[in-house]
């Protein structure tokens, strides 16, 4: 009996539920940080990790394909993890930047976001070729999941991409997103990412706005909101120029 009422009260605050199964994630994250990699890999980083082996466990438990949604008591995830609250999240960070240090980004900053966007573009779209995937619709969406993760469903549903070529679009766009992660606090110093300025240009040129923001979260907690900015700005710009530009490019050349 005890429980049942358990799992219905988990059931009945679903959104609850959720916030609280993360809560934990990232605290087990946070300590196997900590204490098993020194915080050279940033809890953020195992977190993702963690939540894809959850999500493929869930998966193949369920046999659904909402990963733990599927689970009863875990269906709050699928609110929480759906685009109302991560597009809260990202537009949320716009809120800590200082203006006048973020104007100091100036032609530079955006010279690094349209590059940041045009680059990933052309190697994903490349990887794609190379693995098969000639046709103008699977390179654009994959290369654009090479952008980022959001950019390439966003445009693969736009131009009429397979499911399937979709789903390699965002595993092209979270594997960037752990590595930027992982990687930028080892070259955070060999670049000079320590202040605003080459943190707004770093946003641009990465692009991914989770992977800039547990990147240089790890560096210095006081440049993610610069970082996030352009990187923001950037999955917009890479939203707006794939499914059109790009993709009447990519069909031109093949």
């Amino acid at each position: 009996m005890i429980t049942q009422a358990i799992s219905h009260a988990l059931q009945v605050n679903a959104l609850l539920t959720a916030f609280a199964f993360v809560g934990l994630v990232m605290w087990l994250s946070a300590a196997l940080s900590k204490y098993l990699t020194m915080n050279r890999v940033h809890g953020s980083a195992i977190a993702i990790v963690i939540g894809l082996a959850l999500a493929f466990w869930g998966g193949t438990m369920t046999g659904g394909k909402s990963g733990l949604a599927d689970i009863s008591i875990l269906s709050g995830i699928g609110l929480m993890g759906g685009a109302m609250l991560r597009d809260f999240a990202i537009v949320a960070t716009a809120f800590e930047v200082d203006v006048e240090k973020a104007k100091k980004a100036g032609l530079i900053g955006a010279v690094a976001l349209v590059l940041g966007t045009i680059l990933p573009f052309i190697v994903g779209a490349l990887a794609a070729a190379a693995y098969g995937y000639t046709d103008a619709i699977s390179m654009t969406t994959i290369g654009a999941g090479a952008v980022t993760y959001i950019v390439g469903p966003v445009t693969g549903a736009a131009i009429g991409a397979d499911s399937s070529v979709i789903a390699l679009s965002i595993a092209t766009g979270v594997f960037k997103a752990v590595l930027v992660m992982i990687g930028t606090p080892f070259i955070a110093s060999m670049i000079g990412l320590n202040n605003p300025r080459t943190a707004m240009v770093f946003g641009g040129l990465m692009g991914t706005v989770s992977g800039v923001s547990a990147g240089l979260a790890a560096t210095d907690r006081r440049l993610v909101p610069y970082g996030a900015l352009t990187a923001t700005f950037h999955t917009g710009f890479g939203c707006l120029v794939a499914p059109s530009i790009f993709y009447f490019i990519v069909r031109a050349i093949v």
